[in-house]
């Protein structure tokens, strides 16, 4: 872990979700630049690009000043970008949370770096708290210990990409009642259409965003036809920035496909409206 000598006050996220999430506990105003993905959200709009999350400009940051930069980790183009902004002495923090409660640490540890304990701790049982309530609205009598359906989340399409179990997208599904259909423990599986035919899964959710853009429903691909849920008309399209990004809308991600999953349970709790 980094240790500064003092809070954080100019930081660079090469991450968007760890943008929103600094955003999400009021530091918005630390925030020095951003990526070219980020542009869209309306509060960093205003921020300097900096480029990519897997490429970003290393003269760029550094003048800039950051007092502290942070990056997800998983890839090796990220390493080489932490490597190479430690050796001109920058402070580099690097996350690379898989689930809420791994997402939940990040928070904390950003906070104290930021010298923001209370809001971090704030953002947190605020998520948390959610989450309980969709567990709570799931949990009942006549609940059945086999209701969770099994769950295909695609992540791109067509060379077939799908969710595996070592990401934050496997903890949404389980959270939100589900099970992921997918046994692989990495994050990313590639699948051939007789992989994806033979696992037949429940419920097909297709991510649209970036890694997928434009993607044909599945009811009009070949072969697709066979699957049960496409045949049952149990497809869901959600927003990648939601569900595949490790920042505070994951949470709403559970509650949008708990919604789906589970309607005779979630559409009776306001919380969860």
């Amino acid at each position: 872990m980094v240790s500064l000598e003092a809070p954080a006050q100019r930081v660079i996220c090469l991450y968007g979700a760890f943008s929103e999430l600094f955003v999400a506990m009021g530091l918005e105003d630390r925030l020095v630049a951003r990526t070219l993905a980020d542009e869209d959200l309306p509060v960093l709009k205003g921020l300097p690009s900096v480029g990519t999350h897997m490429r970003p400009s290393l003269e760029l940051i550094i003048g800039l000043r950051p007092d502290l930069v942070i990056q997800l980790a998983g890839r090796k183009e990220s390493a080489q970008t932490v490597d190479a902004l430690r050796r001109h002495g920058l402070n580099v923090a690097v996350f690379n949370p898989t689930s809420f409660t791994e997402l939940f640490e990040a928070i904390l540890a950003m906070g104290r770096m930021a010298g923001a304990e209370e809001q971090a701790q704030s953002l947190v049982v605020n998520l948390s708290g959610r989450l309980a309530a969709v567990a709570e609205s799931l949990e009942g009598p006549n609940r059945s210990p086999d209701s969770r359906p099994r769950v295909f989340f695609e992540v791109r399409s067509p060379s077939l990409l799908a969710a595996g179990r070592g990401g934050i997208v496997n903890d949404i599904i389980l959270r939100a009642g589900g099970e992921n259909a997918v046994q692989s423990g990495n994050k990313l599986v590639r699948l051939g259409e007789e992989g994806l035919i033979g696992l037949d899964p429940d419920v097909y959710v297709v991510q649209q965003g970036p890694m997928n853009r434009n993607p044909l429903p599945p009811k009009d691909r070949p072969l697709y036809s066979q699957l049960r849920a496409v045949a049952q008309g149990r497809v869901l399209v959600v927003d990648e920035g939601l569900f595949s990004r490790s920042g505070p809308r994951a949470v709403e991600a559970v509650e949008r496909l708990a919604s789906f999953l589970h309607p005779e349970r979630i559409c009776n709790n306001k919380d969860l409206q």
